[in-house]
């Protein structure tokens, strides 16, 4: 096989793996021209139409297909050399892509990763932020960031994080005029900022316990988010009553600018845990990276 081949298959995987021209170019850092008239070229030499082209979606064809299903395992193996000669290297490098919501972004990882950075100036980690699932494997994610209870059995799960707890907070404008909640079921009668999630796309329902009674309350109001963040400034503005994560708030309730409620109803959900595939061939730069976060 020629060199140019080979390069140009590289290129037709990427438009492959990403459904879109424009998504592959960014990737490769060219142009969609460019990698659109390469393509052209390969199909012309292989005799063979690769990718069926419309407006909305670029999708391969049964050759299209067999060609990926080739080269796809040979490229993987390709790059664990490459990763496992890295290891002789006296500074480790690498790229490492996690998802992970923005609670365990900025409570767990990120405070973690900071001092890892600075100490390997060749490790290159990508946090992608997003509250709903991601299939890590399909995705080409080396790792998620979720909590315990979520983690699918055929995942290596690595625990990173304590236990932490969701608190209701309001600001004390709001409830200078309204009766504060006493129980859960008392919500039902206040404003209240929702919190949407993306795996479900349905509202999440607030989860208290007391006792070993579990109770849980659908509550309404004018405001809907899918980020603790934006429900944190609303309720601090007013809006009504949120359901966030302790550690976002503690800053705000020192200050008065937040009143937490229903305090002895607030339970404790399990830690964050790093998950990834049990068999995949670790580069040192993720090894760092797991390490660091485990600390």
């Amino acid at each position: 096989m020629k060199r140019e081949d080979l390069n140009d298959m590289l290129w037709f995987l990427a438009v492959a793996e990403e459904r879109s021209f424009t998504k592959a170019a960014a990737k490769l850092g060219t142009s969609q021209s460019t990698i659109s008239h390469t393509i052209k070229k390969l199909e012309a030499r292989l005799g063979l139409r690769l990718l069926t082209r419309t407006t909305r979606s670029v999708v391969p064809t049964e050759a299209g297909e067999r060609l990926i299903r080739a080269l796809a395992p040979r490229i993987e193996e390709l790059e664990t050399e490459i990763d496992q000669l890295m290891e002789i290297r006296d500074t480790p490098t690498g790229s490492v892509r996690i998802t992970l919501s923005d609670h365990a972004q900025e409570s767990v990882v990120w405070p973690k990763l900071r001092p890892l950075l600075r100490a390997y100036p060749d490790i290159k980690v990508e946090l992608n932020s997003d509250n709903g699932f991601r299939n890590i494997v399909e995705e080409k994610f080396d790792a998620g960031v979720r909590l315990g209870e979520s983690v699918d059995k055929d995942m290596i799960a690595v625990r990173i994080g304590p236990d932490w707890r969701l608190v209701a907070v309001a600001s004390p404008d709001y409830l200078a005029t309204r009766a504060i909640p006493k129980t859960p079921q008392e919500l039902v009668g206040h404003v209240c900022i929702n919190h949407r999630q993306a795996r479900a796309g349905g509202l999440y329902a607030w989860e208290f316990e007391k006792d070993g009674r579990e109770v849980r309350v659908r509550v309404d109001g004018q405001l809907t988010f899918n980020t603790s963040y934006a429900m944190i400034d609303a309720a601090v503005a007013g809006y009504g009553i949120a359901y966030v994560p302790e550690s976002l708030v503690t800053s705000e309730i020192a200050a008065g600018r937040l009143v937490q409620i229903l305090h002895d109803w607030c339970p404790l959900f399990p830690g964050y845990y790093l998950y990834y595939p049990s068999r995949r061939q670790n580069s040192p730069a993720f090894k760092i990276v797991v390490d660091a976060l485990k600390a």
